[in-house]
């Protein structure tokens, strides 16, 4: 801690004891309040169009709570900012009204303060909506300064804009509850990012998917090539792991009858930490009975761009300076003929050793155990995927790395999945779901031999799965989407932290 800091904080703490002394709680138990600050200001401009001020321009008295933001003393009057989930609101505090210890104790109140007033609201002679305070109360002091930089007024239009105070990006994520306090913006992020969880919500149930809820904690992991944490449970002498997909489970609920499921949850992979990842971090999962990868890229299309129309108003926005549509339809490509377009060779007639040989040149990371599959993704990650900036579905990958997706109708090589790319990013994931148990267990087994030679990402034989399939799965199709990228880009953030309240990040 720096000396100025801990003297502020010595300070603070001097003022909190001279409030004690005087009989002043610092910390209320509640406050009634009849409007947010947004809202008085309202109210007042609704009472001065409707001609009901009083003879003297005041509004109706208001009781409004809010963190203070700003304070400017002049002798026997002060005027002040306070703060609240709606916006600001600006306060005047005049020692003729107050009272000469009311006002006086104005003195032991300190920037990041939370206070009530309560007055009757009027239009100061510079035109700003403003509350006279008659009766003011301390609800909780603040005993560590936040990082506010300078604000100023624009005098033409009134937009305050902030300039300076919180500006290191680590400092921001390990105090998300500081940043959040003094960035506005950045609570309207998050206040985005709800309202697009309520939207596919709303989508989801408007079209007859059941919301379920799935274990989190499992005895073996299973829905998708991650690495897994692990745990152990000790009553069992167990060891679990925590989720990587919700896959297997909703697809256990497919064989069970209920045709259509959906979850919204949060997914674990042990895996790095950078602009586009999260070890943590929230997915959207659906299954359909009867339907196909083909049928979901429809449902797709107009899921996000009913999304995208409810949070942003419409389905075009710009994410870092590039115009994206979600206007249906989509572009569809697909992967190994565009792979073999941008290499120059035909992909499918190469060797694993030719894909490798390539992929080394190219200074691919991630190769050692990797088969044909794995290459060819890596390689289609690397020539073609960032030039996919419209949303674009690319269809039928190698069967080597899909293990629980169906072949393709007339090429065993591939799979019937799709991925949703954006601005360059994979954001969804779908397949033709396979509902051949005997089928997917040739697949699980390949997948061993792939970890037997180094793929730490395959994925092992879940038993339990099989003998679900083995009841009779209906023809189904799935879909797994990454809600975190796709607020991103519905708010033009470029990092993933930035739409995750407390991101994961090293110990201080």
């Amino acid at each position: 801690m720096s000396d100025e800091l801990n003297q502020v904080r010595q300070v603070r703490r001097a003022k909190l004891a001279k409030l004690r002394e005087k009989g002043i709680e610092p910390y209320a138990y509640a406050f009634e309040r009849s409007h947010k600050a947004v809202g008085a200001a309202d109210a007042f401009a609704e009472a001065e169009q409707g001609e009901t001020l009083s003879e003297d321009g005041h509004g109706s008295e208001v009781t409004v709570p809010g963190r203070l933001m700003s304070y400017r003393g002049h002798g026997k009057s002060a005027f002040a900012h306070i703060e609240d989930v709606s916006g600001q609101i600006q306060v005047y505090f005049k020692k003729n009204v107050l009272g000469d210890e009311a006002f006086e104790n104005l003195d032991l109140l300190d920037l990041g303060d939370w206070i009530g007033v309560r007055g009757p609201v009027f239009r100061t002679r510079k035109g700003e909506i403003t509350i006279q305070v008659d009766e003011w109360s301390l609800l909780s002091k603040s005993l560590r300064p936040l990082p506010l930089g300078k604000t100023e007024v624009d005098e033409e239009t009134g937009e305050r804009v902030s300039h300076g105070g919180f500006s290191d990006t680590e400092v921001r994520y390990r105090q998300r509850y500081a940043d959040l306090a003094v960035h506005p913006e950045v609570r309207e992020v998050f206040r985005a990012r709800a309202r697009t969880i309520q939207a596919l919500r709303a989508f989801m149930d408007s079209h007859e998917f059941l919301e379920v809820e799935t274990p989190a904690l499992q005895p073996l992991y299973g829905g998708a090539m991650a690495r897994p944490f692990v745990t152990h449970h000790h009553t069992l002498d167990q060891t679990m792991y925590l989720r990587i997909a919700d896959e297997l489970y909703l697809k256990r609920l497919i064989v069970g009858g209920m045709e259509r499921v959906y979850e919204i949850c949060k997914d674990f992979r042990n895996e790095g930490v950078d602009r586009l990842h999260n070890p943590e971090f929230t997915m959207l999962e659906f299954y359909m009975a009867f339907a196909d990868y083909h049928t979901l890229m429809d449902l797709t299309e107009a899921m996000l761009s009913s999304v995208a129309r409810s949070v942003t108003g419409s389905t075009s926005l710009v994410y870092q300076g590039t115009s994206i549509s979600f206007e249906p339809p989509f572009d569809r490509v697909p992967m190994i003929p565009s792979l073999t377009e941008a290499l120059g060779f035909d992909v499918a007639q190469a060797t694993r050793d030719q894909l490798h040989a390539k992929a080394e040149e190219l200074r691919l990371e991630g190769l050692d155990g990797a088969g044909k599959g794995k290459l060819l993704d890596k390689l289609f990650g690397e020539l073609v995927q960032p030039k996919l900036v419209q949303p674009t579905f690319v269809l039928d990958h190698p069967r080597e790395i899909s293990p629980l997706a169906k072949a393709k109708r007339g090429d065993e090589n591939l799979v019937e999945r799709f991925e949703l790319f954006v601005a360059g990013e994979e954001i969804a994931n779908a397949y033709s779901e396979l509902n051949d148990p005997i089928d997917q267990r040739g697949r699980f087994e390949s997948q061993v031999e792939l970890r037997s030679a180094g793929d730490d990402e395959a994925h092992g034989v879940d038993e339990d799965y099989l003998r679900a399939l083995e009841y009779g799965m209906p023809p189904t199709g799935g879909l797994g989407m990454g809600v975190d990228r796709f607020v991103m880009l519905l708010t033009d953030q470029a990092s993933i932290r930035d739409v995750i309240l407390f991101p994961m990040l090293r110990d201080e």
